[in-house]
């Protein structure tokens, strides 16, 4: 017996998707530096300083922004076809009429249905940015400067997470001090 493969009782096959060189550099980009989706979008190639690893935005939500790159996001830059004018190449890239990519919608809930992500938005991958430096013991100034944050009350959404790095630290220095005085690990029995 042979099933007709336009049967709608035909058996599913898996369908791969192909996410596009551009799509795939926007995300990253995300990833790598904090920006907004808009700003990652709106990025033209005249506003990317390769040799000095900048980025400068003419129109952020915080007006003027320099974004500083690290290797990760310098890499997909030098690497990343040019098409136009966009960074990120939309359908017009190329033509007299360009306009930049107007969403990441539908690749992003293809990636997050591959990865099993429920619920993470495009915009989590800048909060997550920000957890990262967080995490590592970099100041809330640190992390608001590299967002982009003009007011430090808008950086203290992170401050929760600040928290670790300081349970660590005073951890250590408690472990250290109370070796010192004989009383942590390299305490002698019977003493």
């Amino acid at each position: 017996m042979s099933i007709d493969p336009t049967s709608k009782h035909a058996p599913k096959t898996k369908t791969t998707t192909v996410i596009g060189e551009h799509v795939a550099a926007a995300i990253r980009l995300l990833l790598f530096t904090g920006c907004r989706v808009s700003e990652i979008l709106n990025l033209q190639w005249k506003h990317v300083d390769l040799e000095r690893g900048m980025l400068f935005l003419p129109d952020s939500k915080t007006g003027k922004k320099a974004v500083v790159l690290n290797s990760s996001a310098l890499k997909i830059l030098e690497n990343l076809s040019r098409l136009g004018v966009y960074v990120i190449a939309g359908e017009t890239a190329g033509t007299i009429n360009e306009k930049p990519r107007a969403d990441l919608k539908k690749p992003w809930r293809s990636i997050r249905r591959h990865a099993r992500l429920t619920d993470v938005r495009l915009h989590d991958l800048r909060h997550n940015y920000a957890s990262f430096g967080v995490s590592v013991g970099l100041g809330l100034p640190i992390i608001g400067k590299l967002l982009g944050h003009q007011s430090t009350a808008t950086t203290q959404r992170y401050a929760h997470l600040d928290v670790d790095p300081l349970r660590r630290a005073t951890d250590t220095i408690g472990s250290d001090i109370a070796t010192a005085l004989g009383e942590g690990k390299a305490k002698k029995k019977g003493g």
